[in-house]
């Protein structure tokens, strides 16, 4: 029997790696699917927090790594011409530009391989903005 198909988001892996309390427990439980803008978004927000003294250098250098790791498991979709003129285009709900993106990446997929994908993210106004675009989402 096939996992099911989730969509990671950036949020919810930027909590994983940092072991916040509100973390997804067990990836591994879904096949995952990601925009390749996951892997930017999570190194500039490391990158703040180490730029901020909350995060170390040593820390950093070792986050980046399990990033790496996570990523690897990870089913990357290139953000296509496609993909850009569907997030540039009308939503039900106000959604911001690279959370745009991020949605039009999950949709595509799901359209492309006939496939319902399940949506992560701890970001609410995406959370609602996936709901209204008939994605199921988590948590």
């Amino acid at each position: 029997m096939d996992r099911r198909r989730a969509y990671l988001d950036s949020s919810v892996a930027l909590r994983v790696l940092l072991h916040e309390p509100e973390a997804l427990p067990k990836l591994a439980r879904w096949d995952l699917v990601a925009s390749e803008l996951v892997e930017v978004e999570v190194r500039r927000a490391l990158h703040r927090l180490n730029l901020d003294r909350t995060l170390s250098s040593e820390a950093l250098a070792l986050l980046t790594g399990e990033l790496h790791l996570l990523l690897s498991a990870v089913d990357q979709v290139p953000i296509s011409r496609a993909i850009l003129n569907r997030a540039g285009g009308p939503m039900a709900t106000p959604v911001k530009t690279l959370d745009a993106i991020h949605l039009a990446t999950a949709l595509t997929w799901s359209e492309y391989h006939g496939r319902e994908i399940l949506f992560l993210t701890h970001d609410r106004q995406l959370a609602t903005a996936a709901r209204a675009c008939g994605l199921t989402v988590h948590p």
